[in-house]
């Protein structure tokens, strides 16, 4: 079993509002090290080894409910009286989860990475409830719920034939990343506001080597029309 100087998972509460998602996490600790048939029933395990789970089992409960069950020594036992307790949190979650499902609308979140994130959140506590979330159910929301202004996009996705939810919304978060870093670049440098190319006019000295700008002659204004007259009026008087 596992080393019990740490949690391998969140105790359960004395309140037991995480008793969904602590059940299933033991069982598959359990399972991982070989002693899920410990708290099934009709289990012939050795008396070892149901200790050692309920060894596992006590180390993730609060301290108030283990003074509470101190007199269980049979990990099935435990579990079936914890069960009873607090398995109805399950008439708790279930209607909150099934309301949150079916308004769950991808136009409604600022991204779509917080959309996603609403869609595990909802599909988890659904699931702890004994209701799965297939991909079709998923990929058939966020299709159904793009802004009105994205139809055409929405089309667009639907003709590429995704099969999983997961590469659709792995699709769509790149766009929407690539759709703001052109949007950050617009809004640092909107269309025609890129700077004209300036003319360095001390780069520039005549062909007798008098200097234009800091230079010789201090010619501030070195358009072409005046350097062309410039140069005119040097020939004439040399």
């Amino acid at each position: 079993m596992s080393n019990l100087t740490k949690l391998e998972f969140t105790a359960l509460d004395v309140s037991g509002k995480n008793y969904l998602s602590w059940i299933l996490d033991a069982k598959i600790n359990l399972q991982a090290s070989d002693h899920e048939d410990i708290i099934k029933k009709g289990n012939t395990a050795s008396t070892q080894d149901r200790a050692k789970v309920m060894i596992f089992l006590r180390h993730h409960l609060d301290k108030r409910l283990k003074n509470e069950y101190l007199s269980k020594y049979n990990p099935l036992v435990l579990c079936k009286s914890l069960k009873e307790r607090f398995d109805h949190q399950k008439t708790v979650i279930l209607p909150k989860a099934r309301y949150d499902w079916m308004h769950l609308r991808l136009q409604d979140f600022k991204s779509v990475s917080e959309y996603n994130s609403a869609v595990f959140r909802i599909s988890l506590k659904l699931k702890l409830c004994g209701e799965t979330i297939t991909d079709e159910d998923l990929l058939e929301n966020t299709f159904s719920t793009f802004h009105a202004s994205n139809v055409v996009l929405q089309q667009q996705y639907r003709e590429k034939g995704f099969k999983k939810y997961s590469e659709l919304i792995s699709c769509v978060l790149v766009a929407e990343q690539n759709n703001e870093f052109l949007m950050k670049n617009h809004a640092a440098r909107p269309t025609y506001s890129a700077p004209f190319p300036e003319v360095n006019a001390s780069a520039y000295r005549s062909p007798r080597g008098h200097g234009y700008g800091r230079g010789g002659n201090n010619y501030k204004h070195v358009g072409y029309n005046d350097s062309f007259k410039h140069k005119n009026h040097h020939e004439k008087w040399d």
